[in-house]
């Protein structure tokens, strides 16, 4: 057997290190291509609220949002406590056979946050399992008599087989296979719902629909549904008793400028929610589906399915991570999350729209709501039109490979130049991403924007140049 690599040594690794044993045991392909594109770079030391700090010193102004993870920032002092109560006190994590106070506290407070009867949780691990889990509840709900689900065509759902098949993404350029009977339709378009719902009815002219899938406001693309839509999505499942499930998994717990992003509009309960990202706190692996009380009691809440869903599996409901939910939950309430974003939101969208008039040629659009918003942006030489073209693994065969390398080259240059980190999604249109944490302040959102302005002020040609020379010529 090899030797083991200690705790103490893996903390002492340098960069080089760190990329040669990605490159050996977990994946040579992800360590080319992230540093290509500027990333991987430096190893982090610490990292505190909205900030990060590089082994070498630098203090990195974190506007990634952690891809919807740190709306508590890094290192939450309140989230840590919690957690450092709970291993110091020598808690319990596993056994399913003891009744845990973390996860009763957890359920009644998940029940005091939602609106409606929606009162009933399962706390897997990640987004995915949440989706796949609520997908499942839908399903058995039916008695597995219905056959079909729908989605919208923009989407992101998960990448396991079950929610990957669920999710409408450019990124999917691989088919694997899926569940049966998935239908599509147009995002934000109630025609197209009703349109797909006529055609997936039994011989009989009933639905063969148990579920409608639908993310309310969707982070990949920073498009959202309106109100008239999720009504109308309301109205149209309680009529056929299809199962509405809504993915708040990215956009949960404040990010957009309510608590959900359905929950502004008053009354509107859909029959399941997922969750998952921020509701760990940033710490915390863990997500939850919500369900209204007589779809999940129908379901499960009997004696021979009730260790279906939840009991009998390990890592459902884990100790220390239910004890960091708790936390997470309550702070996200009584610091009013909801406000800090709408507040973010009254400095970033002006700031984000000034600078979209100084530089019309190299922003397209810029769209979102609360803490959460999409730069959408263009411009450069026609010569990138060839990038897709030229012999590098996947990335010829991606539709978007020149917006990504014109958003990647402004990333680049707001880190390098600017110590400012963001991203740009993977899906839609691939917008750079402005998602700071709701701890975030104006000096820190104003920051960002000084920092995007002097990127842009350089001209993308030139943005261009330099990124093309140091980073992406040695794809090829």
């Amino acid at each position: 057997m090899a030797q083991l690599i200690t705790l103490d040594e893996a903390e002492k690794l340098d960069v080089d290190e760190v990329h040669d044993l990605y490159r050996t045991y977990i994946n040579k392909s992800q360590v080319r291509l992230m540093t290509s594109f500027g990333f991987g770079q430096e190893l982090i030391d610490h990292a505190e609220g909205a900030y990060v700090h590089t082994r070498d010193g630098r203090k990195i102004l974190d506007f990634t949002g952690g891809v919807g993870v740190l709306n508590h920032g890094h290192n939450h002092p309140r989230i840590v406590a919690a957690r450092k109560r709970f291993q110091e006190q020598l808690r319990m994590e596993v056994h399913k056979t003891y009744f845990s106070p973390y996860l009763a506290a957890l359920g009644h407070n998940l029940a005091a946050v939602m609106p409606g009867d929606l009162n009933r949780s399962f706390l897997p691990n990640s987004g995915a399992e949440a989706v796949e889990g609520a997908v499942k509840l839908a399903y058995k709900y039916h008695g597995g008599r219905r056959k079909r689900i729908l989605r919208a065509d923009i989407s992101f759902h998960g990448k396991l087989l079950g929610s990957g098949g669920l999710t409408g993404s450019t990124q999917n350029h691989f088919d694997f296979p899926t569940i049966p009977g998935i239908g599509t339709f147009a995002y934000d378009d109630l025609d197209s719902v009703r349109r797909a719902l006529a055609e997936a009815r039994d011989a009989n002219g009933r639905s063969d629909v148990y579920a409608l899938l639908i993310e309310p406001f969707s982070a990949s693309t920073m498009r959202w549904c309106s109100e008239e839509f999720l009504r109308g999505l309301r109205e149209l499942c309680t009529a056929e008793d299809i199962v509405l499930i809504f993915d708040e998994i990215y956009t949960g717990w404040g990010k957009t400028g309510s608590m959900f992003h359905f929950t502004r509009y008053e009354g509107l309960v859909p029959d399941v929610v997922t969750t998952s990202k921020s509701f760990g706190g940033g710490k915390s692996s863990i997500s939850a589906f919500v369900a209204r009380e007589p779809v999940f009691s129908k379901v499960y809440d009997n004696m021979t399915d009730a260790m279906m869903q939840s009991t009998s599996t390990t890592y459902y409901g884990f100790g220390e991570e239910t004890a960091t939910a708790i936390e997470a939950v309550s702070v996200a309430v009584e610091d009013d999350y909801p406000a800090r974003a709408r507040a973010i939101e009254d400095v970033l969208r002006p700031g984000l729209e000034r600078i979209q008039k100084t530089y019309p040629d190299l922003i397209a659009e810029v769209r979102g709501s609360g803490a959460l918003f999409g730069v959408f942006l263009s411009g450069g030489p026609k010569v990138l039109d060839l990038v897709g073209k030229l012999p590098a693994g996947g990335l010829a065969k991606d539709p978007l490979i020149r917006t990504k390398i014109i958003t990647a080259a402004v990333i680049d240059t707001l880190y390098r130049k600017h110590d400012v980190y963001s991203y740009y999604t993977l899906n839609g249109r691939s917008p750079l991403v402005v998602s700071p944490p709701l701890v975030a302040g104006p000096d820190e959102v104003e920051r960002f924007l000084d920092a995007l302005d002097a990127t842009l002020s350089e001209g993308m040609n030139r943005l261009l140049a330099r990124f093309m020379k140091e980073r992406v010529s040695s794809l090829w």
